[in-house]
């Protein structure tokens, strides 16, 4: 059929509408790789400088309560500030002194008669080779001691300074990373165990480079390896043993180093 004059006939282009959805989906695509892509990067951000920055102030600031506390003179029970000395009472006649008046106390350097602070820590390890002054707390808890930049004492281990093995724990990487660099430590260095009672001064003496997260047999009280039996001891000793993951930035096995008491000042 034929159009007549001046009457138009409409044109109808097709794929213009679908060309524009189908940009707008690519865009939108692209908009979302590049989000994710921040809140990724926002997210490795944080856990490698922010919680390194949070867990290294809290440590320090841990360090410096400890040290106040263990300068200052002990509290005489009973006594009231800026009032006279409380008198000490005389014995009865006819009763023993001392005995069955109180329980003995803890030996000196034990973690009962550390007087922790407000986060629970009770001693400070430095090692001077590595720059490092960290608190140490009971137990290997994560949340509680580990990811809050502090080293955590092995429940069941023996007390710094005592015959046993004073076994500890701390990060690799994140969370204040008080062992990131426990690798460069060699045989003849010195580690301090500081407490309110005394300062335990250990040498490194063996290092354990790699071993399986399950060797518990690195933390007994004759440190020996279970997975590697050639690393360890035979005979009863005050030992310090570090352990910390490796290698760096994973979990796989667990980096072992093991130092002996030589002095207590």
């Amino acid at each position: 059929m034929r159009a007549r004059r001046g009457q138009r006939v409409p044109v109808v282009v097709q794929g213009r509408g679908r060309r524009r959805t189908g940009a707008r989906v690519l865009w939108v695509a692209a908009e979302t790789v590049v989000t994710c892509g921040v809140l990724v990067l926002l997210l490795v951000v944080h856990q490698l400088w922010w919680t390194n920055q949070e867990a290294l102030a809290e440590a320090r600031d841990q360090v410096r309560v400890l040290e106040r506390q263990w300068e200052a003179p002990a509290p005489v029970p009973g006594a009231v500030p800026g009032g006279p000395s409380p008198s000490v009472p005389r014995p009865e006649p006819g009763r023993p002194t001392g005995a069955g008046t109180a329980p003995e106390p803890a030996p000196a350097g034990s973690p009962d008669t550390a007087r922790p602070g407000s986060a629970g820590a009770f001693a400070v390890l430095r090692i001077p080779r590595l720059g490092l002054a960290v608190p140490v707390a009971h137990g290997v808890s994560k949340r509680s001691v580990l990811d809050r930049g502090f080293v955590g004492h092995y429940p069941g281990t023996a007390a710094p300074g005592r015959t046993g093995n004073f076994a500890l724990a701390g990060h690799r990487n994140t969370h204040g990373e008080p062992f990131r660099y426990v690798n460069r430590l060699v045989k003849g260095d010195e580690i301090a165990v500081r407490t309110r009672d005394a300062t335990y001064t250990y040498r490194v003496d063996r290092i354990l480079p790699r071993t399986a997260p399950r060797d518990v047999g690195v933390i007994r009280a004759v440190p020996r390896s279970l997975v590697q039996p050639s690393y360890g001891y035979t005979a009863p000793g005050a030992y310090l043993t570090l352990t910390t993951c490796t290698p760096e930035f994973s979990s796989a096995y667990r980096l072992v180093v093991w130092a002996k008491l030589v002095s207590t000042g």
